[in-house]
C-alpha cells in the first residue's frame, strides 16, 4: 500500500515524476547511459538545466523581466550567507518568524549590521508579526514566507524602498503572488520541487555587483549567472527531478491551479481541527500555513490511540517537530486531496472512540 506522505521534507513527489526519474537513472534519453553517468556539459543535460531554469521563471511570471534562475548547491542554509555576502554592505533588516529565519540572521551578522524589525519568538513563533517598520537605509529586507516547523505563513508582504529577499523553501510554486515585487527568492528543492541536493535561486540582476568586498567565486551570484548555473558540477539528479516536477506543474495548470488544490486541502484539514474537540491548532488562525498544518491533541491520554489509527491508515510523517510537539501535516503540491481526507477520517474515528 502506498503511504500517505505528510513528511515535512524531503517531500512527497508526483508518482509520474518518480517513475520518469527512475527510468532516467537506468537509461536517459535513449542514450543507454544513466542520467547520473553522463557529463553535465553534454547537450542532453544542458537542455535539462536550461529547461528547469526557464520553467522556474515561467511559473513565477518573471520571464523577460530581468531575473535569472539558478540551481545551486548547499541548500537554503548556504543562501543564508550568500545573500549577505552579495547584498549586505552596511545594514540589513530581518523579520524573525522561526528557526530558519533565526539561522539566516545568525549567518548574516558575520557580514554587517542587522536590524531585527520584529520577532514572534515571544510566543514560540506561533504567529507572524505585523505593523513593523523597515529602516529606509537598509540594504535589503529578508523574510521567510512559510515556517515549516511552526505552521505559519506570510499572507501579505510589506512594501519598501530596499530590495525584498525571501526564503520560500517550503511554499515555492504553491500559490499566486506578484513575484516581481521580490528581488531575490531562494528555495531548497526538497520541500515542493524535487529531492534534496539543489537550491533554486531567482534573482533580479540589477541588485548585484554593488559590493566593495571581494566575493569568493562559489558564493558570487554573478559568477553563477555568467556560467548559466554550470560554474561547477551541478546536482544532476535533483535538477532533473526538479525539471520534471516543474513540467508536471505546468501540465496541471500551473501555480493558479495548484493554489486551488492546496487551498482545498488546507481548508479540509483546518475545518476538522477546529470542529473536532479532541484537537487544537498551534498557529494563529490568521497566519496558518497552506503547506504545514500544526496541531495538538487536547487530551494527552488519546495519543496512543491516535498514533495507532494514523499509522494503521498508512499515514507517514505526521509527528510534529520537537520545537512544537504534537502533529504536523505537510501538504505540499504533490499530496493528493485523498490523503488529507484519510487523515480527517482518522481524526473522526478517534472522536467516535473517545
Amino acid at each position: 500500500m502506498k503511504k500517505h506522505n505528510f513528511s515535512a521534507g524531503p517531500c512527497i513527489l508526483p508518482q509520474e515524476v518518480l517513475q520518469q526519474a527512475a527510468a532516467a537513472v537506468t537509461n536517459f534519453n535513449g542514450l543507454d547511459l544513466s542520467l547520473i553517468e553522463i557529463s553535465h556539459r553534454s547537450k542532453d543535460f544542458v537542455e535539462v538545466m536550461e529547461t528547469a531554469r526557464s520553467l522556474a521563471l515561467e511559473h513565477l511570471g518573471l520571464t523577460g523581466k530581468g531575473y535569472q534562475a539558478l540551481f545551486l548547491l548547499g541548500g537554503a542554509s548556504m543562501e543564508f550567507l550568500m545573500v549577505a555576502y552579495n547584498l549586505l554592505q552596511q545594514k540589513a533588516a530581518y523579520l524573525n518568524t522561526g528557526t530558519w529565519s533565526s539561522k539566516a540572521i545568525k549567518e548574516a551578522k558575520l557580514f554587517g549590521s542587522l536590524v531585527e524589525v520584529a520577532s514572534s519568538k515571544d510566543q514560540n513563533f506561533k504567529y507572524i508579526p505585523k505593523g513593523y517598520t523597515i529602516p529606509n537605509d537598509a540594504d535589503y529586507f529578508h523574510c521567510t514566507s512559510n515556517n515549516t516547523i511552526f505552521g505559519t505563513q506570510m499572507h501579505a508582504f510589506p512594501t519598501m524602498d530596499c530590495p525584498l529577499v525571501c526564503d520560500m523553501s517550503s511554499d515555492i510554486f504553491s500559490r499566486q503572488l506578484d513575484f516581481s515585487t521580490f528581488d531575490l527568492i531562494y528555495a531548497g528543492a526538497q520541500k515542493n520541487m524535487g529531492p534534496a541536493g539543489t537550491t533554486l535561486v531567482v534573482v533580479k540582476e540589477e541588485i548585484l555587483g554593488k559590493m566593495d568586498r571581494p566575493i569568493p567565486s562559489m558564493l558570487d551570484y554573478q559568477v553563477h549567472i555568467g556560467k548559466d548555473s554550470m560554474f561547477n558540477t551541478p546536482a544532476v539528479f535533483p535538477v532533473y527531478v526538479s525539471m520534471l516536477t516543474l513540467k508536471w506543474l505546468k501540465d496541471l495548470g500551473g501555480v493558479p491551479e495548484i493554489e486551488k488544490i492546496n487551498t482545498s486541502k488546507a481548508s479540509l484539514l483546518y475545518s476538522e481541527i477546529d470542529r473536532n474537540p479532541l484537537f487544537e491548532g498551534f498557529a494563529a488562525k490568521e497566519d496558518r500555513s497552506l503547506m504545514n498544518a500544526t496541531f495538538n491533541l487536547t487530551e494527552g491520554a488519546n495519543k496512543e490511540a491516535f498514533d495507532t489509527l494514523w499509522q494503521d491508515a498508512g499515514i507517514n510523517g505526521l509527528n510534529g517537530h520537537r520545537s512544537v510537539g504534537g502533529y504536523r501535516a505537510s501538504m505540499y503540491n504533490a499530496l493528493p486531496l485523498e490523503s488529507v481526507q484519510i487523515l480527517v477520517d482518522v481524526m473522526q474515528t478517534l472522536e467516535k472512540q473517545a
